[in-house]
């Protein structure tokens, strides 16, 4: 082979190694970063791994939520109306937080199935709610209206 045709080859391959290589990483890189969303239904049915950083919603349990004496810190329940799942939260909650509304929290769940939220986000005016937390509701209400029509195959 001709010295000139066998070092544009080895950098042609170099190129490509390294192109992969960098592909690779970036491919590595962005599913660490992927918050994906779960459903109280998901989370409750074994889906969610512990320790993974997701994003969870549906409506705050009313009577839920119970606030730390000594700090910032509030735990309560979030539902989709199949499943409940509860948060813990140590910071200052959104000012729109309230028990009965829609909210997604991020954060990681620990083996006791509670999530460990380090941001709560809280819907912005009355008539919003987060796309994937509605989703979810619609989804979880459909179910429970199928299996309340078909009763003999939730058995």
């Amino acid at each position: 082979m001709h010295p000139q045709r066998k070092k544009r080859l080895q950098l042609i391959l170099f190129m490509v190694v390294a192109i992969g290589a960098a592909v690779g990483l970036l491919m590595y890189s962005l599913s660490e970063n992927v918050n994906l969303f779960q459903t109280p239904t998901q989370i409750a049915n074994g889906e969610v791994p512990v320790g993974r950083t997701i994003r969870a919603g549906g409506l705050v349990v009313v009577g839920s939520l119970k606030r730390d004496d000594t700090g910032l810190a509030v735990t309560f329940q979030v539902t989709d109306g199949a499943a409940t799942v509860p948060i813990h939260y140590e910071g200052i909650l959104p000012d729109l937080f309230r028990e009965g509304q829609g909210i997604v929290a991020l954060g990681k769940l620990d083996e006791s199935g509670t999530l460990q939220a380090s941001e709560v986000l809280a819907k912005h005016d009355e008539k919003y709610m987060p796309p994937e937390v509605k989703h979810a509701l619609d989804q979880a209400h459909e179910d429970g209206k199928a299996a309340m029509q078909n009763p003999a195959s939730s058995n």
